[in-house]
């Protein structure tokens, strides 16, 4: 990594033990294998105080995580996770959505999209979408309130957080109080940190390159805002974000240009640079300092948003 990518010793161990997960060939399978095992390793034991249960809703497999304390009318967020689209799961997660929950004292509810290149754009934002409308539906039977629920994500799953709000507010439905997104990808493809970030641990401007190649196989869908949210022309309306980046991330700019445009369109935003830190890097709560900052900002902006 040397000078180009100047990380804390605690940055660079983490990145230097998830290298270790490479996958054994050049399969689709060895990768899931290989991000799987990379997960588990990362994934502490569930915090108690937690009742959790697997269902679907709207034919998507979810997640739920409940605070085990009875509390009717509960704000809740939806996770959306990460994984270029074509990686992860309910389990890939976990560690940080159990997090949230007990943290917030909120209902998290993760969602098991299709993932790519099996089923390309628009499969996962469908899933995210029809999750949406059955939880507001089923909101009151959930304990759930309905003007109360955030939605999240990571990388993909901050491109399916932004696309989801879109699709809303353009069909003039009812919105999510608020979305956090970390280290989004969003479009824009001839962003700088593209380029100054090419070989950046952990995600490369190749390894993204890939990723969107699988879920956007037809370079046209790049237009449409709810494949790629900064190709949207008016940014008016959404909710109020909190977006964090990682300095060393190809997807850098991502965050910090949806910033712009969103407080340009009157949105209140909260932001996170991100000093010092690299995609992916949430898994490192509790073992760097930059990441427990990133993840106290992300608790503190979710806070003020749904309390």
């Amino acid at each position: 990594m040397g000078s180009r990518y100047p990380l804390s010793p605690a940055m660079a161990a983490f990145v230097e033990r998830s290298q270790g997960f490479a996958p054994r060939d050049d399969s689709l399978a060895a990768l899931r294998e290989a991000y799987a095992a990379l997960c588990a390793t990362f994934t502490p034991p569930r915090p108690d105080g937690l009742e959790i249960d697997e269902r679907r809703l709207a034919d998507v497999p979810v997640r739920v995580y409940r605070p085990a304390n009875a509390v009717a009318n509960r704000p809740g967020v939806l996770y959306l996770h990460g994984g270029g689209w074509m990686l992860g799961g309910l389990d890939s997660h976990d560690f940080l959505t159990a997090e949230l929950a007990l943290a917030l004292q909120a209902m998290v509810i993760a969602v098991d999209y299709r993932l790519a290149p099996e089923h390309p754009f628009p499969a996962a934002f469908d899933d995210c979408r029809a999750v949406w409308h059955a939880l507001r539906t089923e909101a009151s039977a959930l304990g759930l309130d309905p003007a109360r629920i955030a939605v999240a994500g990571d990388s993909a799953g901050g491109n399916l957080a932004a696309a989801l709000c879109l699709a809303l507010r353009d069909g003039g439905e009812a919105l999510p109080y608020a979305q956090a997104l970390i280290y989004p990808a969003l479009g824009a493809d001839d962003l700088p940190s593209r380029h100054q970030c090419a070989d950046a641990p952990l995600l490369s401007r190749d390894d993204l390159l890939q990723c969107l190649a699988h879920y956007l196989p037809d370079p046209q869908q790049r237009r449409d805002p709810y494949a790629m949210p900064l190709a949207a022309t008016n940014f008016a309306g959404l909710p109020p974000a909190f977006i964090g980046v990682a300095e060393f991330d190809p997807l850098r700019d991502d965050g910090l240009l949806y910033r712009d445009r969103l407080r340009d369109a009157g949105v209140p935003v909260r932001f996170h640079s991100g000093h010092g830190l690299v995609h992916g890097c949430l898994r490192a709560r509790g073992q760097a300092f930059e990441v427990d900052d990133l993840f106290a900002e992300l608790l503190t902006a979710l806070r003020l948003f749904l309390r």
